[in-house]
């Protein structure tokens, strides 16, 4: 019996994804298979009822080094979560679905959000979203492309 060739979407332990639903075109992310859920910086995270049912109303900061084009976000709630981070430090946070343009496909994916302004990436990736057929090289950078140079810049916070 022949099998058929295991088809993947290759992608490297670093990209350019776009956030589409938020009005988000570039955030630089790490491909981040340690991570079960995807995850978002955001600031002022704030809960609310909407129509009887959870909501959240957050500014999410696509810049690594700048608080410019930062986007005001209101989202249902779709679950909440306890996430341990790579120190130990367990946090509960609210999670949202968000479509995620990543290496020329678009899927939807849980993000969780938190502010991850210490850290270099504005957005992890996790293996939840991975697992819709993305096999990840460790070894490559930003097979989905990059965007222009002018955008490279500003995420630099060379404006």
């Amino acid at each position: 019996m022949t099998v058929p060739p295991y088809s993947s979407t290759l992608t490297g332990w670093r990209e350019w994804v776009s956030l589409p639903d938020i009005g988000v075109p570039w955030v630089k992310a790490k491909i981040d298979t340690g991570a079960q859920t995807s995850a978002l910086h955001a600031t002022g995270i704030e809960e609310f009822e909407q129509d009887g049912a959870p909501w959240v109303r957050f500014r999410a900061h696509p810049w690594q080094r700048a608080d410019s084009d930062e986007v005001c976000v209101e989202l249902p709630i779709h679950d909440r979560r306890i996430v341990r981070s790579s120190s130990g430090h367990a946090q509960e946070r609210p999670v949202v679905l968000m479509h995620i343009g990543l290496v020329g496909r678009e899927i939807e994916a849980e993000v969780t959000l938190t502010d991850r302004d210490e850290m270099v990436f504005r957005m992890l990736i996790g293996r939840e979203a991975l697992r819709r057929d993305f096999l990840v090289d460790s070894s490559a950078s930003f097979l989905g492309g990059r965007p222009p140079r002018r955008i490279r810049r500003r995420n630099r916070g060379r404006d």
